[in-house]
């Protein structure tokens, strides 16, 4: 029997968060597994428990949690990632990967992925967060270091807006991120 792909999936703070749990539901059902990284804005949209019991296994949702073993759970996240999912990422997400922060979870992952390991990305924002020139410039830093994005699509936006900002759809984008993890 084949080993599971790793998909380590971030979760930011967007309205769409709800839908990263339909996308750890999919990503799981089709053979990955799936380790779940929640920011502390995301956890004012969702909370650990739905990604906990969909993907078997714990969330992280500080830099600090602490897993069983000795090597800190980011690390060795980053060291058994095959792909990294950050669904849905905001504007701030981007331009703190842009940046190289490093002062939480995810972004402590980003840094520390093996060369290896693919990055998708799956934009969700209001529009004009989307097309402003320094979330455009962040896209395009990150591209140039190797990022895939997917998204975002056009559509009603939460904000009451009509226009360019929404997440991906769930189907499409869990079949992209099994395709990339292998």
């Amino acid at each position: 029997m084949e080993a599971p792909r790793n998909i380590v999936l971030g979760v930011t703070g967007s309205i769409a968060a709800h839908k990263a749990i339909d996308l750890a539901s999919q990503l799981t059902k089709g053979g990955a597994s799936v380790h779940v990284v929640l920011t502390a804005d995301a956890q004012k949209f969702v909370t650990a428990l739905p990604f906990k019991t969909l993907s078997r296994n714990p969330v992280i949702t500080d830099l600090y949690d602490e897993e069983e073993g000795w090597k800190p759970a980011h690390v060795r996240l980053a060291d058994e990632a095959d792909l990294l999912l950050i669904a849905p990422a905001t504007a701030n997400t981007l331009a703190r990967l842009a940046a190289g922060m490093a002062d939480d979870a995810l972004g402590c992952i980003y840094l520390a992925l093996s060369p290896g390991a693919r990055i998708l990305v799956a934009p969700a924002m209001n529009g004009k967060m989307w097309m402003h020139p320094a979330t455009q410039a962040n896209v395009a830093t990150l591209k140039s270091r190797g990022v895939e994005f997917i998204g975002p699509e056009e559509g009603l936006l939460s904000c009451g807006y009509e226009g360019i900002g929404r997440l991906w759809p769930i189907e499409p984008l869990a079949a992209r991120a099994l395709v990339l993890a292998g």
